[in-house]
């Protein structure tokens, strides 16, 4: 059996930046597997711009990005298979993984970085009543299907759902002359970044409605047109509130959902909420030397902060493969209240920590004048306003090392929004 220091499962954004990072580490040996026909993972489909601005401080199309990872990869010489899908990973990170050259192979690592990104939620998903037609797609097979194979999948389009991928497929589609009568939305807030909303709808007079849903497809072999209802607090469609709209297409831009069949498989624990691995201050999952990083840990927002976590995960599995253990710590939990629905990390090693660590975090509905405020076994140590909170926008708080000297004892961490 073939010994590496590293797999990495994923070749996108994630799994580059953390070889990468790994490597410059001083791990040499270091195996990328990719199940798709060329590095880059997502990214080769997102061609409008807007990547970039926080790693590289220009704004770049995804391709752009992607190609600078590449380069970099490339650079370090580190190894990686192409068309290869893993299929299983056990508990001694044993890796076993299916290809047209290898066939069925199996390679033992030192450490596994889990970086399979995520996928959108089908319409089985949805319970929406109707045939199934022709026209239906999630927005990310739309994007693809026009901005790689270059096919057109529809003239007169509503989209349910405003994550960013359908509010940047509203603003592809108008472009390439079809007609987005709609954008609607399940929640009373809308789940993609506020500049996406202003420069994929507001600037082409796409209306977005909130608290809609669609409660019927029209149409047999393609789709005729769908019905929109209001929803209620209950998220139940209100009687009488229907309205019919003519179209040819419907895209469906209803949640990511993080790649985790592989994950379950060896046993990690689970976060409920992200639907993510469960790690600690090193993105190391419950299973020791096995670290997650990027789609595939939570649903970021900006691959920016994407590349910035997989550059820790590879940083923090050249490490444990050096020491060749786990030091002993003090484990102290971070818990999640009051209009924060998660965190990432779940847990910190507040003896072997970083200098600092970077703790993400979504909020639960939109907010407006409240404080983010961080507490230490129920003592209030940091302590932001901000403006305006929104669950599209991922937020993130600094934990530094220095700050727990006068908590020794520390049992619990809570981070939670309050108005005053």
């Amino acid at each position: 059996m073939m010994e590496h220091d590293i797999v990495i499962i994923g070749g996108g954004p994630a799994g580059l930046a953390a070889a990468v990072a790994a490597r410059k580490a001083g791990i040499q040996d270091i195996l990328i597997l990719e199940r798709d026909s060329c590095l880059g993972g997502i990214l080769n489909q997102c061609i409008h711009n807007g990547f970039g601005l926080h790693t590289f401080k220009e704004e770049l199309t995804g391709p752009e990005y992607a190609a600078r990872y590449i380069a970099m990869a490339q650079e370090e010489k580190i190894p990686y298979r192409l068309n290869t899908m893993v299929i299983d990973i056990s508990k001694e990170k044993e890796v076993t993984f299916i290809n047209r050259e290898d066939g069925l192979s199996t390679v033992k690592a030192k450490a596994v970085i889990l970086a399979m990104g995520c996928r959108e939620r089908p319409r089985g998903a949805l319970n929406i009543p109707g045939y199934r037609p022709a026209g239906i797609y999630s927005a990310g097979t739309a994007q693809r299907l026009m901005n790689i194979e270059g096919c057109s999948v529809g003239k007169e389009v509503v989209i349910l759902g405003s994550g960013d991928i359908g509010l940047i497929m509203a603003r592809r589609m108008t472009l390439e002359g079809a007609k987005v009568k709609v954008v609607a939305e399940l929640m009373p807030y809308s789940g993609g970044l506020k500049r996406n909303i202003v420069q994929c709808l507001d600037d082409y007079g796409i209306p977005l409605k909130l608290s809609h849903t669609v409660v019927d497809i029209q149409g047999k072999e393609r789709v005729t047109g769908i019905t929109l209802a209001e929803v209620g607090p209950d998220r139940k469609p209100i009687p009488g509130t229907q309205e019919h709209y003519d179209c040819d297409t419907l895209l469906l831009s209803v949640g990511l959902i993080p790649e985790n069949e592989l994950s379950r498989g060896i046993g990690v624990a689970m976060s409920p909420v992200t639907s993510g691995p469960e790690v600690n201050d090193c993105l190391e999952t419950s299973q020791e030397g096995i670290f997650a990083c990027g789609n595939v840990l939570h649903v970021h927002d900006l691959v920016d902060y994407v590349s910035e976590e997989a550059s820790l995960a590879g940083k923090n599995a050249a490490a444990y493969v050096k020491a060749g253990e786990k030091k002993a710590g003090r484990k102290v939990a971070i818990t999640a209240e009051n209009g924060v629905r998660y965190t990432v990390p779940q847990t910190l090693d507040i003896i072997n920590m970083q200098d600092s660590v970077t703790v993400r975090f979504r909020v639960a509905d939109v907010y407006r004048d409240r404080y983010i405020t961080v507490y230490y076994d129920g003592v209030p140590v940091i302590r932001r306003k901000k403006k305006v909170l929104a669950p599209g926008e991922m937020e993130q708080i600094v934990l530094k090392k220095e700050s727990f000297s006068d908590y020794p004892e520390l049992k619990n961490i809570v981070i939670r929004t309050e108005v005053e």
